[in-house]
């Protein structure tokens, strides 16, 4: 009985995969839309219009985050049966409340591993950083989207990954607290 179970869950999967199949073959090469824009001649044998349904599975429109910096390499952890390593000095613990605006990076539950930045030569575009903000009380924790000088010297700016704006105002290197390395969920 558990071999009848397996053949039908096989032919619903080939099923599945031609219906989804036939969709791409469709949304790329066939529909009308794109015939009649002109973006395909089969008789000139022109390549498929990008776009297709199972492409739209795996490809999002999404603006880019950049990533934070590589601080931990590969030969700075160790992974054993009962215990995992991390040889990076001056490390600290972090804990995060429900606030939504790094989502879903960071949420309630999370832990960070941290460090505290000597200058703001540590800081990249794409790291989640720790800081004091004059508009809100309490500490952020955003990420760094652009950084830059000006008559005050160097700033940052920062955006929730979770949050349609940008941070107000310029964040100065004696505004940030820690830089997140490492996040365990």
């Amino acid at each position: 009985m558990g071999v009848s179970y397996t053949r039908i869950l096989l032919v619903c999967a080939l099923v599945l995969s031609w219906i989804l199949l036939g969709m791409n073959v469709y949304s790329t090469q066939l529909a009308p839309e794109n015939i009649s824009r002109g973006q395909i001649d089969v008789e000139q044998n022109q390549e498929p219009v990008e776009g297709g349904f199972l492409e739209s599975l795996f490809v999002q429109d999404v603006d880019d985050v950049p990533s934070p910096c590589d601080r931990i390499k590969e030969e700075q952890i160790w992974v054993f049966d009962d215990k995992i390593v991390i040889d990076f000095q001056d490390a600290e613990w972090a804990t995060f409340t429900d606030t939504n605006s790094m989502d879903p990076v960071i949420d309630v539950g999370a832990n960070a591993i941290e460090y505290v930045p000597k200058s703001e030569d540590e800081i990249c575009v794409g790291d989640i950083v720790s800081y004091h903000s004059k508009y809100a009380g309490g500490i952020i924790i955003h990420r760094v989207v652009e950084t830059g000088y000006d008559s005050r010297g160097w700033y940052a700016v920062m955006k929730g990954d979770n949050v349609a704006y940008n941070d107000p105002g310029k964040v100065r290197f004696n505004q940030i607290q820690r830089v997140v390395i490492g996040i365990i969920y």
